[in-house]
């Protein structure tokens, strides 16, 4: 038996979390953790998912009866809305520009489903005509794509031509907002969207642990119509349905998670969708600039970014996992090397939900400029935070000009 057990209180180390998730927590989502907990099926508990119910709708900007959220991850939304949907045998189209739509294309694949990847290169977004054209000759069951790639930082604009050449063949479009849920413009209704999920952990504002998902009511009749059960008892839309709407055990879901939820949600709704995606945007161009001023790039074009996540190009010779190691050792910043090929060179940088403010960018800034420096990166010193400063003030110009 273990015999050198530290018994001592946990002192984790204080970061700030501007990686690509999880993200930093408003005090208030922090104080919610530490409320009494509650059964799982307690009657002020039932209650507490009727107020989730309404704040996600508007977080998803849907009329859907059907939204709740999944213990689990993001990963978890994801494998719940492929189990659902699709059954063993079904053509399946995945619009791939980026690690997490290669893992859409993985998972469909372990359910049975004959897939189609639609790839676009890693930085830019998917070939809307592509994707139509393909739909329209495959006769897919589903089809899936994700809004913000969290590899690459690119936002896919376009979703609702997407969307109805997928209804043009009665399929059903699955959309990944993972990174981009409160932070960056997404209105499934509007789009088309079928079935959406998400992760509580980045632009939401919550801790990890809740995946947040919606149907529609086609995509519900669907899944209630499924020739065979699905594949996962814990991620049964049916089932989870009377959980969260007759108050039917399924499974002990976090009270505290629930609770932090809650508080980051009602965050959203105090200070509006269309707000908060303007501040995550208002944020990021400043970002873009210190960046650009500092010699570097973004991965992403402007036109294709998403607001909640950059890919950062580090200059030829610098490592990013140097760069990263010595930004949480010497600065307490946390930000994420790349994936895939561009995992030597890339730092995925998040500003997402109460980590998107302007402190927390000039924070970043005046850290990697030190850090860029120090490896021989040649530029003029504060120009990174010169930028930011007069990218926010040129947007504050702007509004007042609107004023007048």
């Amino acid at each position: 038996m273990a015999t050198d057990v530290n018994e001592a209180p946990l002192h984790p180390p204080t970061r700030v979390l501007l990686g690509p998730g999880p993200s930093e927590l408003d005090p208030e989502v922090l104080r919610a953790l530490t409320l009494p907990p509650l059964g799982y099926v307690d009657p002020a508990m039932l209650r507490i998912f009727d107020e989730l119910k309404i704040l996600l709708r508007e977080a998803f900007q849907t009329t859907n009866d059907f939204a709740i959220a999944l213990s689990g991850t993001g990963t978890a939304g994801m494998q719940a809305a492929l189990c659902n949907t699709i059954e063993s045998g079904d053509v399946v189209v995945i619009g791939t520009m980026g690690y997490f739509g290669e893992r859409l294309a993985a998972m469909a694949e372990r359910l049975g489903a004959q897939v189609t990847r639609v790839d676009a290169q890693w930085g830019m977004p998917l070939d809307a005509d592509r994707m139509r054209d393909t739909i329209r000759k495959l006769h897919p069951r589903v089809v899936g794509i994700v809004h913000g790639e969290t590899s690459t930082g690119v936002a896919q604009n376009d979703i609702a031509d997407i969307a109805a050449a997928t209804h043009e063949v009665d399929a059903l479009l699955i959309v990944d907002t993972v990174a981009s849920l409160g932070g960056h413009p997404i209105d499934i209704d509007a789009a088309g969207i079928d079935v959406c999920y998400s992760g509580s952990q980045k632009a939401l504002g919550a801790p990890s642990g809740m995946a947040p998902l919606t149907l529609n009511e086609h995509a519900m009749e669907r899944v209630r119509n499924r020739k065979s059960p699905v594949s996962s008892f814990y991620l049964d839309v049916p089932a989870l349905e009377k959980y969260w709407y007759q108050g039917q055990y399924h499974h002990t879901i976090s009270a505290p998670l629930i609770y932090a939820l809650r508080a980051a949600l009602l965050g959203l709704h105090r200070e509006g969708c269309e707000r908060r995606w303007e501040r995550h945007r208002r944020n990021f161009t400043a970002f873009r600039a210190g960046v650009e001023a500092m010699g570097l790039k973004i991965l992403a074009a402007p036109e294709h970014s998403l607001h909640t996540v950059a890919g950062v190009l580090l200059p030829d010779g610098v490592d990013a996992g140097d760069v990263r190691k010595t930004l949480l050792d010497d600065f307490g910043i946390e930000v994420a090397t790349g994936l895939g090929a561009f995992r030597p060179r890339m730092l995925r940088v998040g500003l997402m939900g109460y980590g998107s403010q302007p402190q927390f960018v000039l924070r970043l800034l005046a850290a990697l400029e030190g850090v860029l420096h120090a490896r021989g990166h040649a530029f003029e010193a504060g120009a990174g935070l010169a930028a930011a400063q007069r990218r926010w003030q040129s947007h504050e110009n702007h509004l007042c000009a609107g004023r007048e």
